[in-house]
């Protein structure tokens, strides 16, 4: 028989529950039991892959301690990989005793969430242990508690060497509701591999920088599909300029989804249109009106479906600038004829 321990608190030399599983270990090993321990505060990088030492076991212990609320970050990480990467037709025929000491407040609680998380995976629970110790020396000094640890430990052993049966619970009808949709159709040997690859910060670091590098590639791919933005829109303005004496003035249109903004410099009977960052004729400009435009709502103003004025009002277009100036656009562009 072989039963792993696995301790998911932090090692400090006063925690009861180090007092109460090196109590329990000591009695298994009495009983010739194979125990093998993991403290998952210095498994810490590789917790993940800890499901693959569950394939050899008849039974586990899940030790952890209450300091300030529930069981606990490490134990909580391992319980996730068990249900990400555990075989679970393994799980189901494994007994677990659970065993959680308080130094504050939640030991109940806490050993009640150890057993429904086993019996959702589909393992058998055992009657644990759980109680609030804020000295670790009330357990060295009292036999009677010498006594519980070595009566609940002789217990899980003969659970697990009768194979006793356990009614079946709405935990484990919870585990096949849920699992239908989480299943990923891995074998239990892909799920280990896949174990294993998580737990690598190098692989993984690896594998981000590749998803990085492909995001990057197909976003360019993508952007040289889109409409040309070096002349769209230009010939729309320059054949309905209408131009207006002694007026000067510079647009800058930031349209959504353009990697480039549209500049219209008006200098009284001249009409400049230009993509780009630097202004018209790639000197740099400061604009009197800046506007944002969707695609959409300038090909209605170019389609004389929409006004510049109207476009603002209602919202659809966001300007800056001087508002005289942007008003003058409508004059200076007549689409259409100017009938909307």
């Amino acid at each position: 028989m072989k039963i792993n321990i696995y301790y998911g608190g932090r090692g400090f030399m006063d925690d009861p529950t180090l007092y109460v599983i090196n109590k329990m270990q000591a009695v298994l090993e009495e009983l010739h039991v194979s125990v093998e321990r993991f403290n998952l505060y210095e498994l810490k990088n590789s917790i993940t892959t800890l499901p693959q030492t569950l394939k050899t076991a008849d039974g586990v212990i899940l030790a952890t301690t209450v300091e300030w609320y529930g069981i606990g970050g490490f134990m909580q990480q391992f319980l996730d990989a068990c249900w990400l990467y555990g075989d679970k037709e393994k799980i189901a025929k494994i007994y677990m005793c659970p065993i959680v000491m308080s130094t504050t407040y939640g030991e109940r609680e806490g050993k009640l969430n150890l057993s429904v998380a086993w019996e959702i995976l589909g393992g058998l629970p055992c009657s644990g242990i759980c109680g609030y110790i804020t000295d670790g020396t009330m357990l060295e000094n009292n036999e009677e508690y010498m006594r519980i640890i070595e009566k609940k430990t002789e217990n899980m052993y003969r659970s697990i060497n009768q194979k006793v049966p356990c009614l079946p619970t709405s935990n484990q009808a919870v585990k096949q509701m849920v699992s239908i949709t989480k299943n990923i159709d891995l074998t239990p040997q892909e799920s280990e591999q896949l174990s294993q690859y998580v737990s690598d910060d190098v692989y993984v670091q690896r594998q981000k920088e590749d998803i990085q590098e492909l995001t990057s590639l197909f976003r360019d791919m993508m952007s040289n599909n889109e409409p040309e933005d070096g002349v769209e829109f230009i010939a729309d303005f320059k054949n309905n300029f209408h131009p207006k004496a002694g007026f000067k003035a510079i647009y800058k249109i930031n349209i959504d989804n353009r990697k480039k903004p549209l500049y219209i410099e008006v200098n009284n009977g001249e009409c400049n249109c230009h993509y780009g960052e630097n202004g018209v004729n790639g000197t740099v400009t400061s604009p009197d009106v800046e506007m944002q435009i969707s695609y959409e709502k300038l090909t209605e103003i170019v389609s004389a479906r929409m006004t510049f004025q109207r476009a603002f009002m209602s919202g659809d277009m966001k300007s800056k600038g001087n508002f005289m100036t942007l008003r003058t656009l409508d004059q200076l562009f007549e689409f259409g004829n100017g009938i909307i």
